[in-house]
């Protein structure tokens, strides 16, 4: 199996990861890879597809995340996905919400790991580019180590070419997706196990990884790391990985200057309808930890929202950073 060449990601996160706080992450780290939020095959198959799968050029490289449990329909999404110009695409069977239950994918899928290698076969037969799995330790009951091990040796099988691993179990019942990113313990040994024990498979590690030198340390024992909420709570903490982790010698932008970056794109965006706060939101946690931070929050917060409010407003909101 070949190695794919992304030592570090952003994760996948619902009412995150959209097209505007891609873009901010793009100016900060050109190297990291970057995901969608999760699509389900009913809306890209059905719904608005420019809408859903429109991304700026920028932002690659990109992997589409899709979620759906119907073999069929997972490969029409892949053959889609590599038409639109995607790198990668990503199966979610880690989710645990509610809804994404009622439609029988996500972490529930970890239950039925020949479905999974089902849907990947047919998705890799579809079409060129990686298709890969996120997935966790396991669900429920069945969150043995031994369940773990059959679960990527059933999907392995079919050629899955990357197994991002959320260190913790899901429970699919009485927790909510919030409480499952943090109830359940980390179980990073499990996941440097399994790597150990499977050399010749791509193993991405994912839960929990909140500071740089935690993304040095995994990545001595695995061959990626995935970063989630650490990096919509902090985005400049990715200010490193291009020099630190892929050797890149340029310099990287400061918070000040992917201000100024942003500013063509509001403006371009806001032409086309776009209204300022949807993207400004994401904008609120670039000075996390610098003087000024909470004074820039507040303007955004009570301006961005009015009426004919455009990029003058985040212009304003950096005169208060020192």
């Amino acid at each position: 199996m070949t190695i794919l060449s992304n030592l570090v990601s952003v994760a996948p996160m619902m009412d995150r990861s959209d097209r505007h706080f891609r873009y901010l992450v793009r100016l900060i780290t050109r190297h990291t890879l970057l995901y969608t939020e999760m699509i389900t095959t009913g809306a890209i198959l059905r719904g608005d597809r420019s809408l859903l799968l429109d991304y700026s050029p920028e932002e690659k490289p990109l992997v589409l995340q899709l979620g759906g449990d119907n073999p069929e329909q997972l490969a029409e999404c892949a053959r889609i996905a590599q038409d639109w110009g995607y790198d990668q695409v990503n199966l979610n069977v880690g989710c645990p919400s509610p809804r994404v239950q009622e439609g029988n994918f996500g972490a529930c899928l970890m239950l039925d790991p020949f479905l999974v290698a089902k849907a990947v076969k047919a998705m890799k037969q579809a079409v060129k580019i990686p298709v890969t799995v996120k997935h966790r330790l396991g669900v429920d009951e069945r969150d043995s180590y031994q369940d773990l091990v059959a679960f990527v040796q059933i999907v392995a099988a079919e050629g899955c070419d990357r197994f991002t691993v959320h260190a913790r179990k899901a429970w699919l019942k009485g927790l909510s997706p919030k409480e499952n990113r943090t109830i359940p313990p980390l179980r990073y040994d499990w996941v440097y196990r399994l790597k150990q024990e499977f050399p010749n498979l791509d193993i991405e590690i994912n839960g929990g990884i909140r500071e740089f030198s935690s993304i040095q340390e995994h990545l001595r024992a695995v061959d990626a790391v995935m970063i989630g909420r650490a990096a919509y709570d902090n985005p400049y903490l990715l200010a490193r990985v291009d020099r630190d982790i892929y050797g890149d010698r340029s310099t990287a932008p400061t918070r000040q200057e992917v201000v100024q970056k942003m500013l063509p794109y509001i403006a371009s965006q806001l032409q086309t309808g776009v209204k300022l706060n949807s993207i400004t939101r994401h904008l609120l946690n670039l000075f996390t930890h610098t003087p000024g931070s909470k004074a820039w929050k507040r303007h955004i917060t009570e301006n961005a929202h009015l009426q004919g409010a455009d990029e003058r407003v985040v212009v304003q909101a950096l005169s208060y950073i020192s």
